[in-house]
């Protein structure tokens, strides 16, 4: 996938506005995993630009890169590069980096494991990669109807092609992009059980009709391991 106009026309802030989601995923991100202010991050595939301009706000020094500049636009403060990471290196030394964070990337890949290799390279020792992409036995119905997805992950898989570039603490879990759940509270466990319900129970055909039912059935694997 290195189609520049992807982002410009899949996520054009008319078809698909900006919303507060990306600063409430980073801030548990950053929580969840004990990630220290000052940290330097690279995004992978940053896409717009949000995910990567939360590090920002939240003190770290941000980074990354895309077949497209069109986060230089949003994200004004981060250091873009506009490569196509299935035949370029990313342009930085070995070390460089101590996170370094994708979300909805490495499916786009028919050699997803060249991207791990690099990112495992650029990692600096006891760095820290997290990773967000569709888990497809939650997904397989609705996969490809994004037509530059190439290649799906199960638990199995997303932990193989990381052992296989060297990383290792790898933990991976099953993630549903709702805010609600995100604590460990008898509010979240109630919300997380009537989502369990609205994915058995409610057809797929209404799985766009609104973020709740689709994010309720379109579950995430999140992974986060070390160099």
């Amino acid at each position: 996938m290195s189609n520049p106009n992807y982002i410009k026309t899949i996520y054009d802030v008319k078809k698909t506005p900006l919303t507060a989601y990306p600063s409430i995923l980073i801030r548990h991100l950053i929580s969840k995993y004990k990630i220290p202010k000052n940290s330097s991050v690279l995004d992978l595939g940053c896409g717009r630009g949000e995910f990567l301009n939360e590090f920002i706000n939240n003190d770290m020094e941000g980074h990354g890169v895309d077949f497209s500049d069109f986060a230089i636009e949003y994200c004004p403060k981060a250091k873009i590069s506009v490569i196509d990471i299935e035949k370029e290196k990313i342009p930085y030394p070995d070390n460089t980096f101590d996170v370094v964070y994708s979300k909805s990337f490495v499916e786009h890949f028919y050699y997803p494991d060249k991207i791990f290799d690099e990112a495992y390279r650029v990692l600096k020792p006891g760095g820290t990669i997290i990773t967000l992409t569709p888990e497809w036995q939650y997904i397989y119905k609705s996969f490809f109807e994004d037509f530059t997805h190439r290649t799906p992950f199960t638990n199995l898989s997303l932990r193989n092609i990381q052992e296989m570039s060297g990383f290792k603490d790898i933990k991976i879990e099953s993630f549903k992009q709702l805010p609600v759940i995100f604590e460990n509270n008898f509010f979240s466990k109630f919300f997380g059980f009537f989502s369990f319900l609205t994915r058995v129970l409610v057809p797929e055909n209404f799985r766009m009709k609104n973020k709740w039912i689709r994010f309720s059935k379109e579950i995430m694997l999140l992974s986060v391991s070390r160099k």
